[in-house]
């Protein structure tokens, strides 16, 4: 019987407010409200700091993401996208941005020498080639700093002088000993410790000796004397070029970010601009670099599809044998199959690597009685051996997932088929085999995706290697494509973040298109 006496009593629309109201005044309101308070501080001082650094696009994005977030949570009417709404904003954040970005990437020179704005670059380039102007003084030079930036103080014309890299030499007020700035009111004179210790810092400072780009900077090499350096190349607005004062050779902008002379001499360095589908083309044109990726593609192939077969084979049979009632002792021989899964995969990859080392690994000096077959060095047993231990690291998961699958399937079906006379063989290939591929095709097409993007394996077992010779790229015979993108972006000397991008788009294609056709090849399984 229910106390109504309890209840409060019903408004005029119907609703009974004094549970509504305790509702959103109790403990848990407050606690909102705190955490609320606090993703709208954080959010706030994140798009202060982007507008101060001049990056909009995040501005508006986190802006948009706190208004979102007090829609959600302030609002009746959100419950499910309460649950939904870090989800989603993590998705934009971490996935999509990252897919775009990428994709934007891909169709830009970015890299070593262009990673950076056309203003940018004009001032590298007239800070990386200034020299002494030719008779010019030298100045006893005091190292100042101030709020963490570094400067100059000079006499000069019997007055003490001081700026730094933003700021021309201009009077200040300070002391000094007839021939060195001694002090500067407002700056901290930097003791000879400090001057060793940041030493790179005061090599490459540059003071503007006067608000006349032309009259040159105050530069110093060894943090006591000081000396006038005036830009070799002089850099013209109006025309937008640059021209050697000692040669009068004239660098004009090219259309891939970069200042060219006449004779195709380049200054560096360029700028960030877009280049259309030339990373693109590169890959399957050049000649010195279209041969090896074609190779890594079909060992990348190679590499995902045997991955899964062998993997899954031998996963399959043990999960077949130790599922046999008969065998005695299965738990245990279950716990020690599964072991090489508990390890992490890096580490247990670097000990196989020591293993198989040429000269000192435990196969060649125990199991081979001290042979030298070089594992890891030569192009077909260096891939041999990828497989081998990618095997011992993947198939304890197809065990355990097959394993799971053999105990769910119906016994009645496995039993009919015994009565009706079929041998185990046929029982295999036309009942348990099917029925298992219902429930394990989409993990196998997961499997695959993941040996198509096996990263840490390849790096950490060969490092991709043996290297192709004359490759542009340092690329070898056992790089996938993922290995493949992580060299050309930081490996090969260069890095070519426009071209490590686009095989990164290539790779999301293929496995996009090979996981479509995969489930579509599920559905006809089910429907079996």
């Amino acid at each position: 019987m229910t106390d109504v006496s309890l209840a409060s009593p019903p408004r005029a629309d119907g609703k009974r407010g004094s549970d509504s109201h305790a509702r959103r005044t109790g403990p848990g309101w407050y606690v909102k409200i705190v955490l609320m308070a606090a993703v709208n501080a954080l959010g706030l001082y994140g798009v202060w700091t982007a507008v101060v650094v001049g990056s909009w696009g995040v501005a508006v994005f986190l802006a948009l993401a706190v208004a979102a977030a007090d829609w959600v949570y302030f609002s009746r009417r959100m419950l499910p996208a309460k649950y939904l709404y870090p989800g989603l904003v993590l998705l934009l954040a971490f996935q999509l941005f990252v897919m775009l970005y990428t994709a934007y990437v891909a169709f830009t020179n970015y890299g070593d020498g262009h990673n950076s704005t056309k203003a940018d670059a004009v001032a590298a380039i007239s800070a990386q080639n200034e020299r002494r102007v030719e008779g010019s003084e030298t100045f006893p030079l005091t190292v100042v700093e101030r709020d963490g930036e570094l400067g100059f103080a000079i006499l000069r014309d019997g007055e003490v002088a001081v700026g730094d890299a933003t700021a021309p030499l201009a009077p200040a007020s300070g002391s000094d000993d007839g021939t060195q700035v001694t002090g500067v009111d407002g700056w901290t004179t930097l003791e000879f410790a400090e001057l060793i210790s940041r030493s790179a810092e005061i090599t490459e400072l540059r003071v503007p000796f006067s608000d006349d780009p032309a009259a040159g900077g105050l530069r110093t090499q060894d943090g006591s004397l000081g000396f006038v350096a005036a830009p070799v190349l002089v850099y013209d607005a109006a025309a937008d070029t640059f021209t050697n004062t000692n040669t009068g050779v004239t660098y004009t902008p090219n259309d891939h970010g970069s200042f060219v002379s006449a004779d195709g001499d380049q200054l560096t360095p360029g700028w960030r601009v877009g280049v259309g589908l030339e990373n693109f083309t590169a890959i399957f044109t050049e000649d010195r670099l279209a041969g090896p990726f074609l190779q890594v593609l079909v060992w990348t192939f190679v590499f995902a599809g045997l991955s899964v077969i062998t993997t899954f084979a031998l996963g399959l049979f043990l999960a077949m044998v130790f599922n046999d009632p008969r065998v005695k002792g299965r738990k245990i021989y279950r716990s020690l199959l599964i072991l090489p899964y508990a390890f992490p995969a890096f580490l247990a990859t670097l000990v196989w690597r020591g293993m198989l080392n040429e000269k000192f690994g435990w196969v060649n000096e125990v199991l081979l009685g001290g042979a030298q077959i070089p594992w890891l060095t030569d192009p077909w047993l260096a891939k041999v051996s990828v497989l081998a231990v990618n095997l011992w690291l993947g198939f304890p998961y197809m065990f355990l997932v097959t394993t799971g699958a053999l105990q769910s399937l119906p016994g009645d079906v496995l039993e009919s088929a015994r009565v009706d006379g079929a041998s185990r063989w046929r029982a295999i290939r036309s009942i348990t085999l099917p029925l298992l591929m219902v429930s394990t095709a989409p993990l196998l097409i997961s499997a695959f995706a993941f040996n198509f993007n096996n990263f840490a394996l390849i790096y950490m077992l060969t490092g991709g290697g043996p290297h192709f010779e004359g490759a542009p790229v340092l690329v070898g015979h056992t790089d996938i494509l993922i290995s493949m993108v992580y060299s050309v972006a930081f490996d090969s000397g260069v890095k070519q973040y426009g071209l490590a991008s686009a095989v990164s788009l290539l790779i999301f294609v293929i496995v996009g298109l090979i996981s479509w056709l995969g489930f579509r090849r599920t559905r006809t399984l089910e429907e079996l």
